[in-house]
Formats: structure tokens, C-alpha cells, sequence
């Protein structure tokens, strides 16, 4: 009986470890995709995600 106890917890472990290696290597994968440069202009957008700045107008400035 403590032969398939002690069995039973070093299968658990293997498989938690496994999970957590498949499960870091999900997130490595979706931050290099999520990080990766652009194959296009973004164009008027902003890198950030924040709206470009607008020029302001001098005569307005006073």
C-alpha cells in the first residue's frame, strides 16, 4: 500500500511539472507574439495604445 502511495505521489509530481512547463512555455510564446515588431506602419496609431498628440494650434496657446 505505501509502494502505490509513494507511486501515486511521484506520478502527481511529474505531471504537476510537465503542466508547468507547458503552461510557461503558453506564456513565452503569447509575450514574444505580443512583443514582436510589426510588418507594417501602424499608421496614425500609437505604439502604446494611447491616440497620437495633436498639434495645437499657435493662435489657441494664449
Amino acid at each position: 500500500m505505501k509502494k502505490l502511495l509513494a507511486l501515486a505521489v511521484i506520478a502527481g509530481g511529474v505531471l504537476f511539472v510537465i503542466k508547468r512547463n507547458k503552461a510557461a512555455k503558453a506564456e513565452a510564446d503569447l509575450w514574444r507574439e505580443a512583443t514582436a515588431p510589426t510588418e507594417r506602419p501602424l499608421g496614425t496609431a500609437s505604439t502604446n495604445g494611447s491616440a497620437p498628440a495633436k498639434a495645437a494650434d499657435a493662435s489657441r496657446n494664449n
